[in-house]
C-alpha cells in the first residue's frame, strides 16, 4: 500500500546533523575577529602611506629650486679675534 520514495530511503539512512559545538562556534568568532583585525590593519597602513606621502610632498615640492649661485656675490667676513 505505501512505498517509500527513494529519497525517503535516502533521508532516512544518513546521519542526523549535528548541532555546532561551542569549540565550533569559538573558532567562527575567533576567524572573524581575526579578518577584522586584518582589515583594520590594512585601513591603517593605506592612511600612514597616504600621511607619509603628502608629508614628503610638502617637504620636497615637485618644482627644482632656483639656485642662484653668484660667484660675484659679496661674503661678509667675520672678524677673527
Amino acid at each position: 500500500m505505501f512505498q517509500e520514495m527513494p529519497t525517503d530511503l535516502m533521508r532516512a539512512s544518513a546521519p542526523p546533523a549535528s548541532p555546532p559545538t561551542s569549540a565550533r562556534n569559538f573558532n567562527i568568532v575567533a576567524i572573524a575577529l581575526t579578518a577584522a583585525l586584518v582589515a583594520l590593519q590594512l585601513v591603517g597602513l593605506a592612511l600612514l602611506e597616504r600621511s607619509h606621502a603628502h608629508a614628503m610632498q610638502m617637504s620636497f615640492p615637485r618644482e627644482a629650486a632656483a639656485c642662484t649661485e653668484n660667484p660675484d656675490a659679496v661674503v661678509p667676513q667675520i672678524p677673527y679675534d
